[in-house]
């Protein structure tokens, strides 16, 4: 079981790193976060349908809607964060999700965080704040997109958990929630990009980038659900945060982002306060996250 395991992790970490070298690739050929973000919502919808061909419980679907609104804005902001900043700087800002976590938790139920996790979430923010002394003339409306997915993947996070006491099966999940956030991007992807890549403005290689791109982020939360299925949910979170710091590593060295010392500092630092923070988190009965991250 270790070995299989080991190689989940590795396949889920190789995937996701190549996920996201190919998402920047293809929105530096072509600039079209809305025409990702569908494809990515279209290929997940398709191919959860062909491995797990039972759907969800009717009854879900009004239970969904705002999983599938903050799945889709999370969705949204990254691809836009990814396309206007450095691969690894835009992970970076998105290792803030616990901090958003702990601020709505404590907005919404007034569920006030442990002085163990709080010490966690101070470190996660002074990594994000030292890589970002690096990154003062970085693109603001990207910063704004990463900081944004960060507080929908915790809104989503917190919603499952608190919704949805009997959910469908991982994958059946993924596909509802791939059908109702595409249905939802539609009409403003006819609106805003169907008529200029009616006109021309693709490539046979953004094609093929696009193709690639949304193959590879369903088969990388594949392999996050196989991960799932067979550790405890601090393996699951430790592993999580670790994968993050390969994508970073492999972003660097692919694209060749400059990277000064100070910034690779602060990256290290929010990594650690990650990895603590689901230490602090972790509980014996704690539930599994639904979806992977």
């Amino acid at each position: 079981m270790g070995w299989v395991v080991g190689a989940l992790v590795g396949a889920w970490y190789l995937l996701s790193a190549a996920s996201n070298v190919v998402g920047k690739l293809l929105l530096q050929e072509l600039p079209r976060p809305l025409t990702a973000t569908l494809a990515q919502l279209a290929a997940a919808a398709a191919l959860s349908a062909l491995w797990e061909r039972r759907a969800a419980p009717p009854g879900y679907t009004r239970a969904l809607l705002p999983l599938a609104g903050a799945k889709l804005g999370a969705m949204l902001l990254s691809q836009v964060a990814i396309w206007r900043m450095p691969v690894s700087y835009a992970h970076t800002v998105k290792a803030t999700t616990p901090l958003w976590t702990a601020l709505l938790q404590w907005a919404v139920w007034g569920v006030a965080a442990p002085r163990r996790v709080l010490g966690a979430l101070a470190l996660i923010a002074a990594g994000v704040a030292l890589a970002s002394l690096t990154e003062l003339g970085a693109d603001a409306g990207g910063l704004a997109a990463a900081l944004g997915a960060a507080a929908l993947l915790a809104a989503q996070h917190l919603y499952s958990k608190r919704a949805l006491t009997a959910a469908p099966r991982p994958l059946q999940l993924l596909r509802a929630l791939s059908v109702l956030a595409g249905a939802a991007l539609l009409p403003p992807w006819l609106l805003a990009d169907a008529p200029a890549l009616l006109a021309g403005e693709w490539s046979a290689r953004a094609a093929g980038l696009l193709a690639a791109d949304a193959l590879l982020a369903w088969l990388q939360a594949l392999a996050a659900l196989g991960v799932l299925a067979r550790v405890s949910p601090l393996a699951y979170g430790v592993a999580s945060a670790a994968k993050r710091v390969a994508v970073v590593a492999a972003s660097l060295l692919l694209l060749r982002n400059p990277a000064p010392p100070l910034n690779v500092a602060g990256m290290a630092l929010a990594a650690a306060g990650v990895l603590l923070y689901n230490r602090a988190k972790a509980a014996p009965a704690a539930a599994r996250p639904l979806l992977p991250v």
